[in-house]
């Protein structure tokens, strides 16, 4: 973000800086977040009062961040594999479905044989993924029906609450709650991007959906960023 913002403003040196810091980062990260053992990314390693450095591997719907923010590529083998294992391991197996926040979050908990209740917004990051990876027509269906899960769970006047029960879908929590109205736009827009971009076809469908008809010049400066952070990495 530092080194866009001095992009944007033609500190072309300043701009290189933060690149070589943002390098760093992700380079640790490579070192010490990725867990061979585990084949993914855990989500924090933090530091006891007696000076010892302790992993936290639980799954984490938030670790979507790695690849959201541009620290790796959502196409990067290991972001792909930690995804894979996110979905598997916080995926609500109840009629409903749905992302949960974390395993074992005891936020308005329904059931000690759920990982936690399904929030929209870690749901709608799921769609994100899939959407930025984009491995053809199939990324975007997954993605089409993430995004459809959540309109189908909203209540009749459009609101979106933070969670729902993972029993009966009702909502749990604050309702409506803008962060998941947000989500979903942001969601829902780039869906339409890459729909129409790519003419996708979803269920036999071509998209006909409104693309920018001018370049999208933050963002090619932003993958441009990415790009030239991610070369200089040793991992």
């Amino acid at each position: 973000a530092a080194s866009l913002f001095c992009k944007v403003f033609g500190e072309d040196d300043r701009a290189a800086h933060y690149q070589q810091v943002a390098a760093e980062i992700r380079d640790a990260a490579s070192r010490h977040l990725w867990r061979e053992d585990l084949n993914r990314f855990c989500r924090m390693i933090h530091r006891d009062g007696h000076g010892n450095w302790t992993i936290d591997a639980a799954y984490d719907s938030s670790v979507w961040g790695l690849f959201a923010f541009g620290l790796y590529r959502a196409d990067d083998p290991r972001i792909m594999a930690t995804m894979a294992a996110l979905r598997e391991r916080l995926w609500v197996r109840t009629p409903l479905g749905g992302m949960a926040r974390y395993e074992n979050d005891d936020y308005h908990r329904v059931s000690e044989d759920l990982p936690g209740n399904p929030w929209f917004i870690c749901t709608l990051w799921l769609a994100d993924y899939y959407l930025e990876r984009g491995l053809g027509d199939d990324d975007v269906t997954e993605a089409l029906n993430l995004v459809s899960w959540v309109t189908e769970k909203a209540l009749p006047s459009g609101v979106l609450a933070e969670q729902l029960n993972p029993i009966t879908g009702e909502p749990l929590s604050v309702s409506p709650l803008t962060w998941s109205h947000a989500t979903y736009i942001t969601t829902v827009h780039r869906l339409m991007q890459r729909m129409a971009k790519e003419g996708a076809v979803v269920e036999g469908q071509a998209a006909h959906l409104y693309y920018p008809p001018t370049p999208d010049w933050i963002s090619a400066l932003y993958h441009q960023t990415c790009g030239s952070i991610h070369g200089s990495c040793e991992t």
